[in-house]
């Protein structure tokens, strides 16, 4: 794979304003005389459907429904695996000239490795120019060549949850809506004494938890400029003992938790950071009582993690027709919404607005484009074209947080032991940087 292919284009800072992000509201999902989705096995003709997303059985369960309402073309088997199947199902198949997946879902790093093995989709794409994908996310789909290899699917990021209860211990002339990461360290400190000595900041640091993301798209970004060039430099130094600190006042239970929005509705902690897919319900109940805010900003800027999953039909597949009607169908205004509204994934068309919108899912869609307009926002996207090594490298990123943060190691010996390990794993791939890396050079630490 060439550097161009594995990086794709780079992403302006307000491409993705105009895709619906501002909408308000979700129409009843509705029938519209589709085929339910019958799970692994949908039978003869049926399209099976490999997807990275959705893999927690209630969002998978919701997205089925999805399929079988709007989806009247074909019968669908949907099959979410983690990325390391979803990697080697596709490069088996396709090296082997035996396909039986048809379509495939996934975040563009996971699609990314697999160019030559995905078909050409000018012709699906030409078809869908009333769609309204931004030129920039539309682009990202050619995987840094000539031709379309997906179609944008669903867009999603990460936001901060907070219940208002906590804002009384918010640093004097700090605004919510456009925190430092120094004040939300203040925040925290100030809200643990005055909540008795209890944390009201969480984290999610389970073993299920996203928490690695935060460090690759927010914390570095935010204090180095980068990801992964950057990760042992003099500011990654200054961005990890800051997260020392941050931890010492953060509760500690946040090594048991997967998804923040548990936490937060029990009233556990009154502030957090998480994927908005794992935010949506804490204010579900009682939207009122909550407010959704933009990451922080570090010395670098605001940075944020912009994550872009598309639709793509392997060379050699069986139903490929069939899957082209089904990424149509999921492309439609409807779909998209009834996605927003059920998982909490973001339109990547521009849909028309509908009237109302779940309260939960209005909080969030104001910090989404809180988040991407601002002026000093540092996009990074989720590491691209690793594959298998997908899991390896997240896992260097949860080494650093362990051993600085709960171990307590000197950051700089933890950060050059662990870039020694990161720089073995992208020597071997030899993978070009991702934002907000430097485009067009093979990526590594420095």
């Amino acid at each position: 794979m060439t550097n161009s292919i594995a990086g794709g284009p780079r992403i302006s800072r307000r491409a993705l304003l105009g895709l619906g992000l501002g909408a308000v509201a979700a129409p009843a999902l509705s029938a519209c005389g589709g085929v339910s989705t019958t799970g692994a096995d949908g039978g003869s003709g049926s399209v099976a459907f490999l997807s990275t997303q959705f893999t927690p059985v209630e969002e998978r369960q919701r997205f089925e429904k999805i399929l079988g309402e709007r989806v009247s073309a074909a019968k669908v088997a949907y099959n979410p695996v983690d990325s390391g199947v979803f990697n080697s199902t596709i490069t088996s198949q396709v090296d082997a000239g035996k396909v039986q997946i048809s379509l495939v879902g996934g975040l563009h790093g996971d699609l990314a490795p697999h160019a030559d093995r995905l078909m050409d989709l000018d012709d699906l794409a030409g078809t869908l120019t009333d769609r309204g994908f931004a030129p920039d996310v539309a682009g990202l789909g050619k995987l840094g060549g000539s031709t379309v290899k997906y179609v944008p699917w669903m867009q999603a990021t990460y936001v901060m949850a907070v219940n208002k209860k906590a804002l009384e211990w918010l640093p004097s002339g700090a605004d919510p809506q456009k925190l430092t990461y120094d004040q939300v360290l203040e925040w925290a400190t100030a809200g643990r004494a005055g909540n008795g000595g209890k944390p009201i900041f969480g984290f999610p640091a389970g073993p299920k938890g996203l928490y690695h993301r935060f460090f690759q798209g927010y914390l570095l970004p935010s204090f180095t400029g980068g990801q992964i060039t950057t990760f042992r430099s003099a500011e990654a130094v200054q961005a990890w003992e800051y997260m020392k600190e941050l931890w010492a006042v953060t509760a500690p239970a946040s090594t048991n938790y997967d998804f923040m929005q548990e936490p937060l509705a029990r009233g556990e902690v009154l502030v957090a950071w998480d994927h908005v897919a794992r935010l949506v319900s804490a204010p579900k109940d009682n939207p009122d009582d909550w407010i959704m805010v933009p990451a922080p900003r570090g010395p670098k800027g605001l940075g944020y993690m912009l994550v872009v999953a598309g639709m793509a039909i392997p060379r050699g597949a069986p139903e490929a027709e069939k899957a082209k009607e089904i990424i149509k169908a999921l492309t439609t205004d409807e779909a998209q919404i009834d996605v927003l509204r059920e998982n909490a994934f973001f339109p990547v068309v521009d849909v028309t607005p509908p009237e109302t919108l779940p309260p939960a899912i209005r909080l969030e869609a104001a910090a989404v484009q809180a988040q991407q307009n601002a002026d000093d926002a540092v996009i990074s996207l989720p590491p691209v074209g690793l594959g298998a090594k997908d899991g390896e490298v997240s896992q260097i990123f949860k080494n650093c947080f362990k051993e600085i943060c709960i171990d307590g190691r000197p950051v700089q010996q933890v950060l050059d032991a662990q870039a020694q390990q990161l720089n073995a794993i992208l020597d071997e791939l030899k993978v070009g940087c991702w934002q907000p890396d430097p485009a067009g050079q093979t990526c590594r630490v420095l």
